[in-house]
């Protein structure tokens, strides 16, 4: 028997019903958000990033991202401008799309797409023999309208979009720099840390198409004020 596994067992303590507090959505949401404020104290910044970093660890549970998330200067205000002004967002995994606030987006005059499954997205990639994330990219750059461009997944989405910057193809109202894995995750977000655009990096292996999401949903938040 796994002595670990034994030992935790016994000093568990045995959780019943009444332990459960029995709250409602958004009375979940808020006590969860205060819980977030009391363990974190003074270390999220007292400006226009916390509301951003709060709900990062909201949906993640990770204090890590305290310092883990990096902000261009004037990267929020930046990115609520673009929103006012019906910036269209695009996203690097469906998932990512689906975890958007669609009422919020749309009360602001945008929209949300991810090309990843586009058939002519498939083709160009295999012919290519690139990755669908970074077609994608192209098929962003030639929209010709403000993008805000949330990558959650595809560390080549981020590269593909700081070679487009490099050469004056692109500008993005804002990138969302929060991949996660090990094989070119760390580096796509330094790369991306090096251009003149505005961006939000959670720097180091760390991220999601989830945080990609919240970190979209915490400035549309900021813009209607529908939440906290």
């Amino acid at each position: 028997m796994n002595q670990s596994r034994t030992l935790s067992s016994m000093d568990a303590k045995a959780v019943t019903l009444d332990d459960i507090e029995r709250l409602s959505p958004m009375d979940i949401e808020r006590r969860s958000f205060e819980i977030i404020s009391r363990e974190a104290g003074e270390r999220i910044p007292d400006d226009e990033r916390a509301m951003i970093v709060k709900r990062v660890i909201h949906t993640t549970a990770d204090f890590d991202y305290i310092d883990n998330l990096c902000f261009s200067e004037g990267a929020v205000e930046a990115a609520l401008q673009a929103l006012r002004n019906g910036a269209w967002i695009i996203t690097d995994t469906n998932m990512a799309l689906s975890g958007i606030n669609k009422p919020s987006l749309k009360k602001a005059g945008g929209e949300a797409f991810c090309f990843m499954a586009d058939e002519d997205v498939a083709q160009k990639a295999k012919r290519l023999g690139v990755t669908r994330a970074s077609v994608s990219v192209d098929k962003a750059a030639a929209l010709e309208r403000p993008v805000i461009y949330a990558v959650g997944n595809a560390p080549t989405a981020l590269i593909r979009l700081y070679e487009l910057i490099s050469e004056g193809c692109f500008r993005p109202e804002l990138i969302i720099g929060v991949p996660v894995g090990f094989v070119n995750v760390v580096q796509s977000k330094e790369l991306i840390m090096q251009t003149d655009i505005p961006y939000i990096v959670a720097r180091g292996r760390k991220g999601g198409s989830n945080v990609a999401a919240c970190i979209c949903n915490a400035l549309l938040y900021m813009l209607d004020g529908s939440r906290v």
